[in-house]
């Protein structure tokens, strides 16, 4: 195997990079601050045939108790920056989408509110296609950068295969940058909105522990007769249910807890024990919102 490039950790731990802290180290770990050092990494990744593995927040990731065979990405440095250009803002693919919505409310740009109740970075949003409170992100996408081991390419929205939490974006293909097209408005009236949607999300889900971010999809509307994931959940007696150091939250039960000492097989575990009583209730498969890294079972 040739040398990885400068700055490339072995058996880095990655539980301390997700919020649910479990899991195991990485082969390999980088965190690349430019387009040329992400550029350099994932073509090594290739020509030694590594898979690649990314962590932003880490708000919606599991990573499996034996690690990641491969090598493990975290941007910095350019690649987190956020910049106010025109009606819109720039921003690097780890830039927390939380803070590209307070810098467009302090610069005096609105469009993007719904953002500051996201856990992620802006490379994860546009994986996932996350979206909140009634905003949605690829309507403020005007185009993205995204980078793989043969260099950098833009992407208008309508190339990036958005469906319900979803893209297609490949795992080997890394959002690099991202333009978000906004308007002009009053900084106190959309700093005042951004408290607001803070306050909301605090009164309906669990803060302050070891969580990530809804950890089953919304199913389809007419087969749950309106109810989501967490009622769902809820009225299968879910709430308050534990597997080793694993419990759903008695305060959203689409909220999954590590109340101290949880390994990522009791978080499985317990999903699978979530998805068994919906499915018994009311027949019904949750799908998982929550993404995996490493060995275990794929969504």
């Amino acid at each position: 195997m040739s040398a990885p490039p400068s700055g490339t950790a072995r058996d880095y731990p990655l539980a301390r990079l997700t919020t649910i802290r479990t899991g195991g180290p990485a082969d390999y770990f980088a965190r690349p601050g430019d387009v040329d050092q992400l550029e350099a990494l994932l073509r090594w990744a290739e020509e030694e045939r590594l898979v690649i593995g990314l962590i932003g927040s880490g708000s919606n990731l599991l990573v499996a108790d034996a690690g990641f065979r491969g090598l493990v990405l975290k941007l910095d440095g350019e690649l987190v920056a956020i910049k106010h250009v025109g009606e819109g803002l720039v921003s690097g693919g780890g830039a927390r989408l939380p803070k590209v919505a307070a810098t467009a409310a302090g610069v005096g740009l609105a469009g993007i509110e719904f953002g500051v109740n996201i856990p992620g970075t802006v490379g994860g949003a546009v994986r996932m296609n996350a979206n909140a409170y009634g905003g949605e992100l690829a309507c403020v996408l005007e185009w993205v950068e995204v980078t793989g081991a043969g260099g950098t390419e833009r992407r208008p929205p309508d190339q990036l295969g958005f469906a319900y939490r979803q893209s297609n974006l490949g795992p080997a293909e890394v959002v690099s940058r991202a333009r978000f097209a906004l308007h002009p408005a009053d900084p106190a009236a959309v700093k005042a909105l951004l408290g607001d949607l803070r306050d909301r999300r605090r009164a309906a889900q669990p803060s302050g522990i070891k969580t990530f971010g809804s950890t089953f999809k919304n199913p389809d509307v007419a087969a749950t007769e309106g109810r989501t994931a967490g009622q769902l959940l809820e009225a299968a007696g879910c709430k308050g249910l534990m597997v080793g150091g694993a419990r759903f939250s008695e305060k959203h039960a689409n909220f999954v807890e590590n109340t101290g000492a949880a390994s990522t097989a009791d978080v499985l575990a317990l999903m699978e024990l979530g998805v068994a009583r919906v499915r018994d209730a009311f027949g019904v498969e949750l799908e998982y919102e929550v993404a995996l890294l490493g060995g275990e079972r794929s969504a």
